[in-house]
């Protein structure tokens, strides 16, 4: 129960989560929560052989991070460890043209939710036939321009939209290739906002109510629609492959179904995926053979009792490519020991940037590590709060994290695991300016997205 007074007063305020620990070093890095490339020099973090100072000297703070050479490696290791399977790299986790031809060159596929996402493909020449439009309301031109450049498969989600799709196609005189989204029921354990499979949501046709087979039946009797077979995705941030039994068990029912029913063997079957990454020293997770050993195994189980042919899988590991190969530096502005009941103080450590560039502590109550990045330190650990400069209470990057106690303006502070959605998801709140994002890679930075400027700003103010 929240305290009247706020979450200040609260019994037990500055004792931190039960998972945080008090560290030997403070300077140390937790090597799974950073970029292959992130380590410390003297004291200075440098990712892709570049000192964040001499990054910020050269581009200015908040920025984001991003090691080429990590990303490439997590995709590899997705494509090798899925081996046979279709691998979805995951654009609204985090798109640029240049991640987007970066992808391409990796052998991965790109999933794409918008007209936005599909031009940024477009631009970087990402070939057509590895893209696949996913969303729960996508527009009659989205889907008559996924049609005309010939992407892979268009994952439908709702009965109007098969109606809509199949007059583009009749118009057009091409062929959709489709999927046909369906929630299985589970709830996987995550942040409801992002557990998709759950029957109590926006995503989907219902396997239980029905929906899902009225929606392959239609689909198969629309002249040119493609059903290339079914799509789950029960959640994001999962860790282990457990969740998957259940939703492969009904989504693999329901293509049996399809198959005996309809008399169409579908040949392909994706079961989403969300795997989870390190955003703390609370999460563990897996490494891709790992998961994709599991999810084989299940998907082949489940055949077996069906007495079916194992179909074609398609993975989509969502944040687990992008997220541990950025990360967001930015300069603190003021530190203030705020004085609370019983005596005790907390550590606010003010930094140039916040819920404009990371919204995710504020929307879904997500936790963060960080380091200082700019210099070595042998004062003793302090429990810190790092804000942004936003005019919000709820306007937190790090809620509880270990700094040195000399930490003061002008230091710079590094978080890691930001590469996905925070950049998607950075907003001008208090017409901030939205950070760029820098690439490094052997001991050059390039910016890739550049910082926003106040032109920029108000090109869309017509005044």
């Amino acid at each position: 129960m929240t305290h009247e007074a706020g979450w200040a007063h609260a019994p037990g305020a500055l004792r931190g989560p039960a998972w945080l620990r008090e560290p030997d070093d403070v300077d140390a890095l937790m090597p799974r929560l950073w970029s292959r490339t992130a380590r410390k020099v003297d004291g200075v973090l440098q990712v892709g052989g570049v000192p964040l100072p001499e990054l910020v000297a050269a581009h200015g703070s908040p920025a984001y991070v991003l090691d080429e050479d990590d990303l490439r490696a997590r995709a590899r290791a997705f494509r090798d460890g899925f081996a046979g399977y279709d691998v979805y790299y995951a654009s609204k986790a985090f798109l640029s043209v240049a991640v987007a031809r970066w992808i391409a060159e990796e052998g991965l596929f790109l999933d794409v939710c918008s007209a936005g996402e599909l031009t940024v493909a477009e631009r970087a020449g990402f070939p057509m036939e590895r893209v696949g439009l996913h969303g729960n309301n996508k527009t009659a031109a989205e889907l008559e321009r996924a049609v005309r450049l010939g992407v892979g498969r268009i994952v439908v989600d709702s009965f109007v939209e098969i109606e809509r799709l199949a007059a583009i196609a009749a118009e057009s005189g091409r062929t959709a290739r489709v999927m046909i989204r369906v929630t299985a029921g589970v709830e996987a354990h995550t942040h409801e906002y992002i557990a998709t499979a759950h029957e109590d949501q926006k995503f989907g046709f219902s396997i239980a109510a029905g929906d899902a087979f009225e929606a392959a039946r239609r689909v198969l009797a629309t002249p040119g629609l493609d059903l290339r077979g079914l799509h789950s995705h029960i959640g994001s941030q999962i860790f282990v492959t457990a969740g998957f039994e259940v939703a492969a068990r009904r989504v693999l029912g329901l293509h049996a179904r399809i198959g005996e029913e309809l008399g169409a063997v579908l040949p392909e079957i994706d079961l989403g995926g969300g795997f989870g990454i390190a955003y703390t020293s609370q999460d563990e997770p897996a490494d891709p053979a790992h998961l994709a050993a599991g999810l084989t195994g299940i998907v082949e189980h489940e055949c077996r009792a069906l007495g079916i042919a194992v179909p074609h899988l398609s993975i989509e590991p969502g944040r687990a490519i992008v997220g541990p190969s950025m990360c967001t530096v930015y300069e603190v502005g003021t530190v203030k020991q705020v004085r609370l009941d019983g005596g005790a103080t907390r550590t606010y450590v003010s930094v140039d940037g916040g819920m404009s560039d990371n919204i995710r502590t504020a929307l879904y109550d997500a936790d963060y590590s960080c380091t200082l990045a700019s210099r070595g330190s042998t004062a003793a650990p302090v429990l810190a709060r790092v804000v942004g400069k936003h005019c919000e209470a709820g306007d937190i990057i790090v809620r509880d994290e270990f700094l040195p106690g000399d930490v003061a303006p002008g230091d710079l502070v590094a978080v890691p695991a930001t590469g996905a959605y925070c950049r998607s998801m950075a907003s001008n709140y208090n017409h901030a300016l939205r950070p760029p994002v820098v690439a490094v890679r052997d001991g050059e930075a390039r910016v890739i997205v550049r910082r926003e400027t106040e032109d920029d700003l108000l090109a869309t103010d017509l005044g």
